[in-house]
This record gives structure tokens, sequence and C-alpha cells, in this order.
């Protein structure tokens, strides 16, 4: 697949240890609109990893939509992922985009920082993550960046997709959009219920708050 933006609404998978449910979970988010998958599981171990990063690689290849490793760059590259996402400590985004290959989507989380944003784009990441924007049950204790980070990122020259993170409802991602953010990475407003078709519904939902086409904000 030809590398794409990151743009819309962005999928983190939750920590889910059935594989066969997590397939499933990622499969409802994708009918109902799903932009990007990004795998992430901090409780897994290496066999697990691999056994749930394979299937999701093939689910969201057949559906056309870009599949991101979080943090484990071997296995980005083993699995030929559309992709890899760096925290600020899990790997030297040079290195990694030495990896990786020209054609391969490469993002950073910044936090609250543009000039983090600045120095991750000079070395070669495609996109960045500003966040916590919001009260985050995941992160509780995560540091909050202002909504006007979009547009400081903006005024600093950034003119690469801005994704923000942490806390994202139906509730207000019209706001972040607002803001100035591309893409919203999701996690507990879209995997939060036991439902699968309440996943689809509330993919179907987020995703209808972005823009299309010309309509997107520069």
């Amino acid at each position: 697949m030809p590398m794409r933006e990151i743009l819309g609404l962005y999928a983190i998978t939750p920590d889910e240890p059935d594989t066969q449910r997590l397939v499933a979970q990622i499969g409802a988010a994708l009918a109902g609109g799903v932009a990007a998958v990004q795998y992430r599981n901090k409780t897994a171990n290496e066999s697990l990893r691999r056994e749930q990063a394979h299937s999701l690689a093939l689910l969201c290849r057949t559906a056309r939509v870009p599949f991101i490793v979080n943090d484990h760059l071997q296995l980005a590259v083993d699995l030929e992922a559309d992709g890899l996402h760096l925290g600020g400590e899990d790997g030297n985004i040079l290195e990694a985009r030495k990896q990786l290959g020209p054609r391969r989507i490469l993002g950073v989380s910044c936090y609250s920082s543009v000039s983090t944003a600045l120095a991750a784009i000079a070395a070669g990441a495609n996109y960045v993550a500003f966040g916590s924007m919001f009260e985050s049950p995941t992160k509780p204790h995560a540091l909050r960046a202002p909504l006007s980070i979009f547009a400081q990122a903006r005024a600093a020259g950034i003119r690469a997709p801005m994704v923000g993170i942490g806390g994202i409802t139906l509730d207000n991602i019209s706001i972040l959009v607002a803001a100035g953010a591309q893409a919203a990475a999701v996690i507990g407003a879209l995997f939060g219920g036991s439902d699968l078709n309440g996943v689809q519904a509330r993919a179907k939902a987020l995703s209808t708050r972005f823009p299309r086409g010309s309509d997107r904000p520069l």
C-alpha cells in the first residue's frame, strides 16, 4: 500500500488478551469508518503481540486502512506494517526512519511540545501527536496539552498531520477538530463497551465529526 496520511478517526487497540475478540473489535471499528489502526498492547508478551499484530495487519490490509505498530520497530519491519508510532522514549526517530524506509508512516508522540514536534518532523516523522488533550481514563496522570497547541504548531511551520490523543469522546471530538487536529486517536470511547455493534456505531459517530476532502483544515 502506498504511504497515506493519518487523517480522521485513528483507532488504538485496547489491551485485549483474546486475539479473536480483538480482531472482531477492530473489524467492527473498520466497518464503522475508522481511517487508521494502531496496535498497542502494553500487557502482551512477545508471542501474543506477534499473533495479534499479524492478524490485525491482515485485516487492515484487506480493508485498505493503514496499520501502525506502537513502539516495536522490529515487529513493524517483520510484518511489513504500514508504519510505526514512537512515544517520547520509545526509540530513535532517525533509526526508525532508516529501517522503515521512505514509504512507510512514522508517527511520534510530542505531548505538549511544539519544539519536539518540529524536531520529530526534521528527523523523518510523517505525523505528530499531541496530548493528553482531555482527562484520560487510560492515562489519568498524563500531562495535558492545550487545544491551542495545534494553532501554535501551524504558526511554527508544521504542515504534517497533527493527531490529538487522550480523553477524546463523542462530546468533545468536535472541539478538537475545530482546534485544528486532523486526526483523533481513540481507545476508550471506541472500545469501552462489550457490544460489537456498539463499536461500529461509535466508530461511525466519531468519524463523521471530521470534514471530508477539501473541507479538511489546513
